[in-house]
């Protein structure tokens, strides 16, 4: 599932940090630090898939060189406490190729030099081996000065400015969207990301009567691992799989990441389940069935003949979602208890039985329907509608 990650920091003096260095480690090459003498060298580090520097038209030539680059930003800064690089920090589709990638890092580049007249070095990450494989990434570094024939002029203190630096930002991450779901749709692929944060996004499901899209957005973003967690994280999931026994978290970030991501999975399972009975139900309506078989040959073509409760996971964390599933797709009277312990494609009977319209006109079919649903016991909630 294609998913949105845009993070803006910062490469402060004040936190023991410097450009020469954050420039070396991200690109997987030497810098020596003309400033404190210090040698960069992250050489051997893995996983840098592709290096490049953007800057604008009238640049110096030395400014495509990455160690005279970052050695003059740091000589440009003078105090203690100076900003001298801004981190862009970017999650990748996994549904492109390598070359739309860089292709699209290379774009975010462009754009951040053409807005800003910055110069921007980019180092583009694979996936960690032993990681997730999706986790394809780009680092975007930037001067904090505009680069000019000169060489490195005025601060850009449209990003420094408290009244204008977020406002900048959230222009960055929606050009950023707009990006992704362009190569998404050039390769074919249906998923879109979404810049907005949860809030807003349910917000706008809500307004448009969206109750599933809401439900599935009502949580919290998922928590960064970090490097720590996340490597006892994966010599835990080595050791599951050597032991042939399910993973299970062991870090408290490590639990909020897998079951934020059980939520999503639950969720989308069930979104592509409704859409298929949705589907299935047009069809038959369409072919002159009546509403109750209708909605049975929807249930049929959406749970499959082994059904989908055993699916969707277990412990307490899969049935606090299936409580909250079931308060979207299960009949308003039911009780929690009840809903809890309610299979998944018993509550699909629930939905699929129910009324499309409350005031359609009957004919004979509906009436030997109603005669099944009096004896089979499916209820019909008039105000649903498929």
């Amino acid at each position: 599932m294609a998913s949105y990650h845009l993070s803006v920091k910062t490469v402060k003096r004040s936190a023991g940090r410097s450009a020469t260095a954050a420039a070396a480690y991200r690109s997987g090459s030497v810098i020596v630090c003309h400033r404190d003498g210090r040698v960069h060298d992250y050489s051997a580090k893995g996983g840098v898939a592709e290096t490049f520097i953007v800057v604008p038209e009238d640049s110096p030539v030395w400014a495509q060189d990455r160690a005279a680059l970052w050695n003059a930003a740091e000589a440009r800064e003078t105090r203690r406490n100076s900003v001298t690089a801004r981190e862009w920090e970017l999650a990748l589709p996994v549904e492109i190729s390598d070359a739309d990638r860089s292709a699209i890092a290379r774009d975010f580049a462009q754009a951040l030099v053409d807005r800003y007249g910055v110069a921007a070095d980019v180092a583009i990450h694979a996936p960690h081996r032993e990681g997730d494989q999706r986790n394809h990434h780009a680092h975007v570094l930037t001067t904090t000065r505009a680069l000019g024939a000169g060489g490195l002029g005025a601060k850009t203190r449209i990003l420094d400015a408290a009244q204008t630096g977020g406002a900048e930002i959230e222009e960055m991450r929606a050009l950023w969207g707009a990006m992704q779901n362009r190569a998404l749709e050039r390769a074919g692929v249906s998923e879109r990301v979404d810049h907005r944060s949860l809030e807003a996004q349910r917000a706008v499901a809500l307004e448009q009567g969206d109750a599933l899209s809401a439900e599935e957005l009502d949580r919290a973003p998922e928590v960064k691992l970090g490097p720590a967690a996340n490597a006892i994280e994966r010599r835990e999931m080595r050791a599951a799989e050597a032991e042939g026994r399910a993973y299970a978290p062991v870090t408290e970030r490590g639990a909020k990441v897998h079951a934020a991501r059980q939520a999503r999975a639950l969720f989308a399972e069930m979104r592509e389940r409704v859409e298929i009975a949705r589907d299935a139900y047009g069809i038959a309506r369409e072919q002159g069935e009546g509403r109750v078989a209708a909605g049975l040959a929807a249930l049929r073509a959406a749970v499959g003949k082994d059904g989908v409760g055993r699916e969707l996971g277990e412990g307490d964390s899969a049935d606090d979602l299936r409580d909250r599933l079931a308060t979207i797709l299960g009949k308003d009277g039911e009780t929690r208890q009840a809903r809890s312990g309610q299979r998944i494609n018993e509550r699909l009977a629930d939905l699929l039985g129910k009324e499309r319209h409350a005031r359609e006109r009957p004919d004979m079919g509906e009436e030997r329907d109603k005669e099944r649903t009096r004896s089979i016991g499916l209820e019909r909630d008039e105000g649903f509608e498929l």
